[in-house]
């Protein structure tokens, strides 16, 4: 039997109701919608009605907030076709292999309140609509609601049952005939499969079957397709470049002094190619002696660094981690679940190197969010769509599993309409002691750990690899993971305990490729069970189980002995722990389904990554970079970049996360006690057992406007503006390390587009070069393109720099003004050369190491970098989190404001210091002056704020005080705003509730005293009586009198102290006050000393 139940929240709490309303009428444009709800369905199959019952109002709803009935009168209507005028009913639920968390949400509490077996659970949500809609309006509505890649309209009926028929699945299918096909018939194959690999790639994996003599399974191209994507392999990266020409001399010279380093490491003989380029700067650092501190492992887990960390006074050995994720193509096609899965993925690469994950960065790029639906591409998700359900994704996950996420940023540009950029940045720590690190032997046990598999996310890998156009978007919703937040808290709290982690030797996440990469990764020989591998639901073949991609599930190498008490420690997290493979002597990887080999290949063909790729590379000569914003005066150049997107509030974007949970937090993502000045960094404490004073800190640098026009410059200023984002916050060079995030468009084999992403990787390496600092880790995406020829368009040439560093939270700067009357001055690199925006390396690092002498020496009380907005949009952003204004120095001229200084940082000194150039200084007005011109900052707040909040709403205004109002009105006193901080009253009015408080606590305290006496008095009565019937009835009258004294005795004492407090009740407080009253008015604190506040009498 299928039991339902429909939830809706009681009015004044359908906020998402109310704000798919507003988006339906004002976005999508539906003026004759007047009223929407939305009402969640379950249908519940295996349970007693008595157990149904029982789980409504603890399972299904809130009885504080949602009303809930097992029939709804508007479906029950719109069956029998009787709806009334005005109204249109339809339901949507995911489709059927899609993870629905909410139903296995409730499936798992109803089994924790039953402690049976798991019931079926199916939910779906419906859509009531009010209003005279056309046929055209309901189309449009269900277009916007329902992503066909995840979701369907539902039936509105009752369910018979919730029981899937699972049609037994076919032996993998080997495919005749392969080795005898020609090129025509291999390409055709190729488009007929849907594979990654290009016409080189099939060609050499037929020859490999060719002369081993057999025909492959489709499990086996499926796997090989996956390993040799450019997902998995970077095969794009690691294309060997035959003849790189270059127009621009200063890349040029930086191309010279790769190949210089190339000979110093002794790696002529090694290809050129992106990943070398990519990667020798940090080889060529630790050769000289300057890059320190790294792991190094056969491990393919995330960036990892020995570091020192202060626990509870004593020195201890840890291992830092970090690691940046990008899920483009997943967030594009299906936003909540692919930045979801973002998230959950970079957790889960530094997780497998067995640290606790304890807070997260997410950057992402979008086109702009406010045009009109209409304008959408086919093919393409509204942006405001997809920008508003990305964000609910990621930060959803990130809240469910207890990570504080330290910096939101959304940079926007129209070049990611061709495909969302989604990177998630994460920082892990863990004792060393914990990690062992030894490759797996004959014999070793390989445990699943974690989720079960389904189809969600076959597929990821290779789409992730392949340009996407209307039709291949229409038919992804596979690739997509589903994410189960809950299931990886359970993975990190296991891995939290040391005696769990020590018994593993080596680990690996599941993502691309699943069980044939996470697995086929740990050592060379093995041999897989698929049989074995836990299912979400039946119905899987071999070649889903080999490759599906599903979340929250981690592949473990343990000793045999030490498999039983793993899954042990795992069994009391409540996770799951299954043995599904044997590491073998032979350096093959063997799958089983069904007792037959469907994969069967030689790690040495796996390893070989397809077949060898050439490339003749033209680098461009790169463009001026010239920001120009709109106006001839301060204030029409002021309003131009403060509506600029990549400048105005995200705060309603950054506030849907959670950026203190887990109360490790230092630096709040918004500054000041408005919060309002956004932060330079992430920065948090290492997660110890106990208390620490050490820190990490984490910054972005990024400008895409810049590197569409010169990618070398781009990418170099990237790495420059992280770093100078981390010396601001008050850390150090010495302990920083870099990850890099590259997103191209497709290259093909265009020599013009190759020279893209050759010139950034350039311009990075130059920046690790001049700064000492080397980029120990990153990832790329060269998939940014949206359909062919003259329809397609790219993403703008992307490498972002992500910067980390360690220090003492004693050092930590935060970047909002402290107090007016501060001197603010400029430490800028010497001989900055305005037209190539560069700095000189020496100069740039005097500058960076000046910053951190003065932080060091407590000198700054604020510190911020200059970057898109140049100086104008530090100075003001640095006001707003406190409220103070900006003079600038009167010989200054306002152009000055507006220059690109990358590299440069302003200062709020605490006392003169002779270091810089002074550039003004603070003013408790809240004004920006400068040039003779003087700008209101609220006014320019407002403007700021307002731009993105259609999108990002967060604030809202309250009531009207009309009795307030009235008072003053007439007075002849007019109030538009009212913001009351602080209330500073008379020593008097404090003691006398603190008498009030004292008597009443003094009350509490002899009630429960006395009725202690009473209680003693009356046992020691009944000793007296017991003693006394032995004596005389004398006695025992004498015992009861002295219990009934003592009785009346407490009583009196208690009413005493109650007549006290009560007496003291607000009418003879306030006449208290007056009696004492000096003839000063009440004071209202501003941060800068107290100014008097009128008071009006309202009776």
């Amino acid at each position: 039997m299928v039991s339902r139940i429909y939830v809706e929240k009681k009015p004044g709490f359908d906020v998402e109701a109310g704000q798919l309303l507003h988006e339906l009428q004002t976005i999508l444009g539906v003026k004759a919608l007047t009223g929407l709800r939305l009402v969640n369905r379950y249908d519940v199959e295996g349970i007693s009605d008595e157990l149904f019952k029982q789980c409504i109002p603890v399972v299904f709803s809130e009885p504080q907030v949602d009303t809930s009935c097992e029939s709804c009168p508007e479906v029950e209507a719109a069956l029998k076709g009787e709806s009334p005028a005005g109204q249109t009913v339809f339901a949507i639920e995911f489709l059927p292999g899609q993870f629905d968390q909410r139903a296995d949400s409730a499936s798992e509490c109803i089994q924790l309140i039953s402690q049976g077996e798991r019931p079926a659970v199916r939910s779906a949500k419906v859509y009531v609509l009010e209003g005279e809609l056309s046929e055209a309006d309901v189309a449009a509505i269900k277009h916007y609601v329902i992503n066909p890649v995840e979701a369907r309209e539902a039936a509105l009926e009752a369910r018979e049952t919730l029981e899937m028929q699972v049609p037994e699945p076919e032996p993998v299918e080997v495919i005749e005939g392969f080795t005898e096909l020609d090129n025509a018939g291999l390409a055709q194959f190729r488009e007929e499969r849907g594979l990654a690999m290009d016409q080189a790639d099939i060609e050499f994996f037929q020859a490999h079957f060719k002369e081993i003599g057999r025909n492959p399974t489709i499990t086996e191209v499926r796997v090989v397709d996956t390993y040799w994507s450019d997902h998995c392999r970077h095969t794009t990266f690691g294309t060997q470049l035959d003849e790189v020409s270059i127009d621009d001399a200063t890349v040029k010279a930086a191309f010279d002094k790769y190949l210089e380093m190339r000979h110093e490491l002794g790696r002529d003989a090694k290809p050129v190619c992106l990943m070398d380029m990519g990667t020798i700067g940090a080889k060529w650092l630790k050769k000289n002696g300057i890059l320190k501190n790294l792991d190094e492992s056969e491990e393919i887990n995330a960036c990892t660094v020995k570091v020192k960390v202060d626990v509870n006074g004593h020195d201890e050995d840890w291992l830092f981690l970090f690691k940046n994720e990008t899920h483009n193509h997943p967030t594009e096609i299906e936003p909540f679940g692919g930045a979801a899965t973002c998230v959950g993925g970079a957790i889960r690469d530094p997780l497998s190197g067995r640290s606790y994950v304890y807070q997260a960065m997410r950057v992402t790029g979008a086109g702009d969010p406010t045009v009109p639906v209409s304008e959408t591409l086919e093919g393409k998700l509204p942006q405001r769509k997809l920008v508003t359900t990305a964000a609910a994704g990621y930060s959803s996950y990130g809240n469910q599993i207890g990570l504080a996420t330290g910096q939101v940023h959304e940079l926007y540009h129209p070049g990611y309409v061709a495909k969302r950029m989604e990177v998630g940045a994460v920082v892990g720590a863990t004792p060393a002691d914990h990690v062992r690190r030894e490759e797996p032997a004959p014999g070793d046990k390989i445990v699943l750990l974690g989720g079960r598999t389904g189809r969600d996310g076959i597929g990821g890998a290779t789409g992730s690899s392949k340009t996407q156009n209307v039709e291949s978007v229409e038919k992804s919703g596979a690739e997509v993971q589903k994410g189960n937040a809950p299931v990886e808290r359970k993975i990190q709290r296991l891995f939290r305990r040391g005696e769990a982690c020590r018994l593993i030797k080596r680990c690996n996440d599941f993502g691309a490729g699943g069980v044939s990469v996470s697995i086929g990764e740990l050592c060379d020989g093995l041999l897989i069970n698929l049989n074995a591998v836990p299912k979400k639901y039946e119905g899987l073949d071999g070649t889903e189980l080999a490759i599906s991609e599903s979340q929250e599930r981690m592949s473990c190498a343990l000793a045999a002995e030490d498999v039983e008490e793993f899954i042990g420690y795992a069994h009391e997290e409540n996770l799951e722990a299954t043995v599904v493979a044997t590491v073998t002597e032979e350096k093959r990887l063997r799958m089983e389904w069904n007792g037959e080999a469907i994969v069967d290949i030689s790690r040495a063909f796996l390893d070989t990554n397809g077949a060898p790729k050439y490339q003749d590379v033209h680098v461009q000569a790169g463009e001026p970079y010239a920001p120009a914003w709109e106006g001839s005066t301060l204030e029409e150049r002021m309003t131009s970049l403060v509506t600029d997107q990549n400048i105005c509030s995200n705060k309603g974007l950054g506030e849907r996360f959670d950026s203190t949970i887990g109360a490790a937090t230092v630096l709040m993502p918004f500054g000041g006690k408005r919060q309002l000045t956004p932060s330079q960094a992430m920065v948090a404490k290492f997660p110890v057992d106990g208390e620490t004073t050490t820190a990490s800190a984490m910054a972005w640098g990024f400008n895409p406007y810049l590197s569409e026009k010169n990618q070398f410059k781009g990418a170099y200023l990237a790495v420059v503006e992280s770093v100078a984002r981390l010396v601001a916050t008050g850390f150090t060079r010495e302990s920083a390390y870099l990850s890099l995030q590259e997103y191209f468009e497709r290259l093909r084999d265009i020599p013009e587009r190759w020279g893209k992403p050759t010139a950034s990787v350039l311009g990075a390496l130059m920046a690790q070069v001049d700064l000492g600092i080397g980029a120990i880790g990153g990832k790329d995406s060269m998939s940014g393109s949206f359909e062919e020829g003259d329809t397609e368009i790219h993403v703008p040439p992307t490498l972002i720099s992500f910067a980390v560093s360690t220090g003492s939270i004693d050092r930590v700067v935060s970047p909002e003004f402290k107090r007016g009357g501060s001197r603010i001055i400029s430490i800028a690199p010497a001989f900055y050369d305005m037209d190539s925006l560069v700095p000189e390396a020496d100069g740039m690092n005097a500058a960076f190491g000046l910053v951190e002498t003065l932080i060091g020496e407590g000198k700054v009380s604020a510190a911020a970098t200059l970057g898109y907005g140049c100086a104008a949009e530090a100075l003001f952003k640095m006001g707003l989190g406190n409220r103070i204004g900006f003079k600038m120095r009167a010989d200054m001229t306002t152009h000055q404001m507006f220059e690109p200084m990358y590299g440069s940082i302003i200062l709020e000194m605490v006392s003169d210091s002779p270091a810089g150039m002074l550039l003004g200084e603070t003013t408790k007005e809240y004004t920006f002056e400068s040039c003779g011109e003087k700008l209101d900052m609220a006014e320019l707040q407002e403007i700021w704020e307002s731009k993105l909040e259609p999108v990002y709403p967060y604030r809202k205004a309250g009531p009207t005080v009309e009795k307030i109002n009235g008072k003053l009105n007439a007075r002849g006193i007019f109030i538009e705003d009212l913001n009351i901080i602080d209330w500073d009253f008379s020593a008097e009015y404090i003691a006398a509730v603190e008498a009030k408080q004292v008597a009443e606590q003094n009350l509490i305290k002899t009630k429960t005293e006395q009725e202690e006496q009473i209680v003693i008095a009356e046992a020691e009565a009944k000793k007296k009586r017991i003693a006394a019937e032995a004596d005389s009835d004398t006695a025992i009258i004498a015992a009861k009198a002295e219990a009934e004294r003592i009785r009346i005795e407490a009583e009196a004492t208690a009413e005493a102290n109650r007549t006290i407090a009560e007496s003291l009740n607000d009418a003879i407080l306030r006449n208290k006050t007056i009696e004492k009253w000096d003839g000063q008015l009440p004071r209202v604190t501003t941060g800068e000393g107290s100014t008097p506040m009128i008071s009006v009498p309202m009776e």
